[in-house]
């Protein structure tokens, strides 16, 4: 079989597409680069086609970039109508309890169990295991103190979940107040 190699910018935005349609799941950049052998930049160049030509057309799918990684997902206009064409299970949703201690941990990560009950006033095992079982958060390493407790963060499947980029798309919180800022 004859090598391939990718040389136009289309081309590559194309072979992206066809990467993380295949793939379902988020795919490393790195990833993206070595199998098609460009540089970073070039991936950088291609996202941009990518994102411009489903945006322009409104096409039914959409680019997510969450840290390092890409995605394509569904457009949220069109959700309603993948809903009731395909009946998919209800997505689970997050208890207040959990969304409280998901909340502390993904403004103040790393964060201990210890900081996590200091901040919402009762015991989080629970939600901090249930949580983790979803892929939520994770244990971000051990703090340097006495007994060494672990430190959670959040994942990239917080980012997906909620459907941001990063942390920095999170809305400011203003503790004076107790206000939210959605970033724009």
């Amino acid at each position: 079989m004859e090598e391939k190699r990718l040389d136009d910018i289309n081309k590559i935005a194309g072979a992206v597409e066809a990467i993380l349609f295949v793939a379902g799941d988020p795919i490393e950049r790195s990833t993206i680069t070595h199998a098609l052998e460009i540089t970073d930049l070039q991936l950088s160049r291609a996202i941009e086609v990518l994102e411009s030509e489903l945006d322009f057309n409104m096409r039914g799918l959409k680019l997510m970039q969450y840290s390092n990684k890409l995605q394509l997902c569904t457009r949220p206009e069109y959700a309603d109508f993948v809903e009731r064409a395909l009946n998919p299970a209800p997505r689970q949703t997050l208890s207040n309890t959990l969304l409280e201690t998901l909340s502390v941990i993904a403004y103040k990560q790393p964060v201990t169990k210890q900081e996590i009950e200091t901040v919402r006033g009762v015991k989080c095992d629970y939600s901090v295991s249930v949580l983790t079982k979803l892929g939520l958060i994770y244990e971000a390493g051990r703090k340097e103190t006495l007994g060494r407790p672990i430190m959670y963060g959040t994942t990239d499947e917080f980012l997906r979940h909620f459907g941001i980029a990063s942390l920095d798309d999170l809305p400011t919180l203003d503790l004076e107040s107790g206000e939210f800022d959605a970033p724009v």
